[in-house]
């Protein structure tokens, strides 16, 4: 079959991606032994089965059947596959439990089906359409890539909770060093420019359009996240002990993803929304907003707004630590090519950001055509927005409107914050 051509759509590099994407599902797969194929490390989320069935059921259901009208591959096993959960608790995930998960030779066969049929339709396809919602500009194609790399980082919070018996391991270096005590850099008083204009980017989530300003007051903000060693100061002062840490003859050891360390003091210190606020008001200061970070992150004191807090450039590992450059933190001053017009440093990478802002859609929201249930069933006043990125966070998601968003007390996600006053 011919190729269908349309006017600036590079069919080669949406296939490479979504094949760099399925080389990366497999090699995170592949960390895994067949013995914990069902493990559930994490009782919020499903076992491991799921999301090798998941995604590509996903990439079938939201291009070839829904976008494109094509016959399903296996009706029963895309049903199965079609959604995780988001459960509020550990009891209410013991009421999603199941046990009759399919083999892992089954799901592998399924998933190979899969994505034969996505291949072909990304290379042959009429995968734009203006008149068809789920096909404007490619929507369903783009839904499917970064639906892909963000269960990417799903999957690493869960191979990090597996025990490491049941685990292979990626070897890496590990760095520690002093660090200065955190200074506070004041932000003028300006305009935060939230969202993103539809036309303005190839392709965004729905919560992410409209693009709207926000008057946002002068403020001060720490220049670096806060560490584990003024998390230690906490402790000492009976605060909560992180999710990542763990005691032992009265040390605390680092939970890393393949390795037990000596706590880093110098690296950002992972801990839930509740936690961080709690932090903040032990500090007398408080985290910051979704708009404080776009003037911090974004912002310059010339008026003007910089794609990156670095200025133009691409995200690369220069700037910061994401993009599975590695599975773990490292210090927060690593990465001083990446700091912001205001002197702010590690603002994006070495772990998402959480912010004071609950998850909301901003004016004019509207679900999106080819995953309309995406952000909506979540606008719920419990979720809180996060911003930045974390070490397995795809480039491709590093964009200023790009929005995460969790429960406030999510223990397992890869989360830094910093204080504002």
């Amino acid at each position: 079959m011919a190729a269908i051509t349309e006017p600036g759509l590079d069919r080669d590099g949406l296939l490479a991606w979504y094949r760099r994407n399925r080389e990366r599902t497999a090699s995170l797969f592949a960390l895994i032994d067949d013995d914990a194929y069902v493990a559930q490390p994490i009782p919020l989320r499903h076992p491991f089965v799921f999301y090798d069935g998941h995604l590509p059921a996903f990439s079938l259901l939201t291009l070839n059947e829904r976008a494109l009208g094509e016959e399903p591959v296996d009706p029963a096993l895309e049903r199965l596959f079609e959604r995780g959960i988001d459960p509020e608790s550990a009891h209410a995930a013991a009421s999603l439990t199941r046990t009759d998960w399919p083999s892992r030779a089954a799901v592998e066969a399924f998933a190979r089906a899969c994505d034969e049929r996505v291949e072909r339709a990304i290379a042959h396809g009429r995968i734009v359409d203006a008149e068809m919602p789920r096909l404007a500009r490619g929507q369903a194609v783009f839904t499917l890539l970064e639906h892909e790399q963000m269960h990417h980082e799903t999957l690493a919070y869960i191979v990090h909770r597996l025990d490491e018996a049941s685990k292979g391991r990626v070897r890496q270096e590990h760095h520690d060093g002093a660090l200065a005590a955190p200074r506070m850099r004041t932000v003028d008083a300006g305009v935060a420019t939230l969202g993103a204009q539809r036309d303005a980017i190839p392709f965004g989530w729905d919560n992410e359009f409209g693009c709207h300003e926000v008057d946002v007051p002068a403020f001060s903000m720490q220049h670096r996240p806060v560490t584990n060693g003024d998390w230690l100061t906490f402790v000492a002062a009976g605060g909560p002990v992180p999710p990542f840490w763990v005691r032992r003859d009265g040390e605390f050891f680092l939970r890393a993803m393949f390795d037990e360390l000596p706590l880093p003091r110098s690296w950002p210190v992972y801990v839930t929304h509740r936690d961080a606020a709690a932090y903040a008001a032990w500090k007398r200061m408080r985290l910051p907003t979704e708009a404080e970070f776009h003037r911090a992150a974004f912002a310059t004191p010339h008026g003007h707004d910089r794609p990156y807090p670095w200025g133009d450039g691409a995200p690369n590992p220069m700037y910061g630590n994401f993009d599975f450059e590695r599975f773990d933190p490292e210090p927060v001053d690593a990465h001083p090519a990446g700091t912001s017009a205001w002197g702010i440093d590690d603002l994006i990478g070495n772990g998402w950001e959480w912010t004071a802002t609950p998850f909301q859609p901003f004016p004019g929201f509207e679900p999106m055509a080819s995953y309309p249930q995406y952000s909506a069933d979540f606008f719920d006043g419990k979720h809180y927005v996060l911003k930045g990125a974390s070490p397995v966070t795809g480039r491709e998601l590093i964009r200023r409107s790009f929005r995460n968003w969790f429960y406030a007390d999510y223990p397992y996600l890869f989360a830094k914050f910093r204080l504002v006053a």
